[in-house]
C-alpha cells in the first residue's frame, strides 16, 4: 500500500527548508534543485506546491502572518486581562517571537531588500498579511475607550503607531546584532501605559 503523503506538512518542511536555504546561500544564489535537495525530495515534487522562490517567500509570510493572527485573536477574546494589558501582551509576544526565529526573519526581510532592488516591492502583501492584526489593535483599543479602560484617542492612528513599532523591532531583530528587545518591549509598554485610564 502506498503510503500516505501529508502535504500541508511536506509544503511546510519544503518552506523551511527554503529558508534556511535562503540565509545560507541567499535568496539571488538559491534555487528550488538545491531546496529539493536539501528536503529529501525531486525537483518535480517540489513543483508540486510552489512554482518559484517568490511563491514560497508569499506561502511564508501568510503561513506567519495567518498563524500570528490565529493565535493574538484567540488570546484577546479568551483573557479576562485589562484591555491595554491585552494589547501589551500581544505587541510583547510578537517581539519575543521574532526574537526567538531571528534567522527566519533575517532571510525573510532579505528576500524583500533583493526583490526590491530587482525593481518588485512587497509592502502591499505585507499590508494586506498584517491588515487583520492593526483591525485587531483597533477593535481592542475601542472597545478599550467604551469601557473606560483606554483614554479617549485616535484609534486609529494608535494601532498604526503599533504597528510601525513592531515592523521596526522586527527589521532591528533581524539586522542590528546589538539590538537591544529589553529596550524596545519597554517602549511599546511605556507607549500604552500613556494611553491607560
Amino acid at each position: 500500500m502506498p503510503k500516505k503523503i501529508d502535504h500541508e506538512e511536506r509544503k511546510e518542511k519544503i518552506l523551511q527548508t527554503a529558508l534556511k536555504v535562503f540565509a545560507r546561500e541567499g535568496y539571488r544564489d538559491s534555487n528550488l534543485s538545491l531546496i529539493a535537495t536539501e528536503c529529501g525530495i525531486s525537483r518535480p515534487t517540489i513543483y508540486q506546491y510552489f512554482k518559484d522562490k517568490e511563491e514560497i517567500y508569499y506561502y511564508a509570510v501568510k503561513l506567519v502572518t495567518g498563524r500570528m493572527f490565529n493565535k493574538y485573536a484567540a488570546y484577546a477574546w479568551s483573557t479576562d486581562q485589562d484591555l491595554v494589558s491585552r494589547i501589551t501582551t500581544i505587541c510583547l509576544d510578537i517581539m519575543q517571537t521574532a526574537s526567538e526565529h531571528e534567522g527566519e526573519l533575517t532571510s525573510l526581510v532579505d528576500v524583500m531588500l533583493q526583490m526590491k532592488k530587482e525593481g518588485r516591492d512587497f509592502n502591499e502583501i505585507i499590508l494586506r498579511r498584517t491588515a487583520k492584526l492593526t483591525i485587531l489593535f483597533k477593535r481592542l483599543l475601542r472597545l478599550g475607550v467604551k469601557a473606560g479602560d483606554i483614554v479617549d484617542c485616535d484609534v486609529n492612528r494608535v494601532a498604526d503607531h503599533l504597528l510601525m513599532l513592531l515592523e521596526s523591532s522586527c527589521f532591528q531583530v533581524a539586522f542590528l546584532d546589538t539590538f537591544d528587545m529589553r529596550l524596545s518591549k519597554q517602549l511599546i509598554s511605556t507607549y500604552l501605559d500613556f494611553y491607560r485610564a
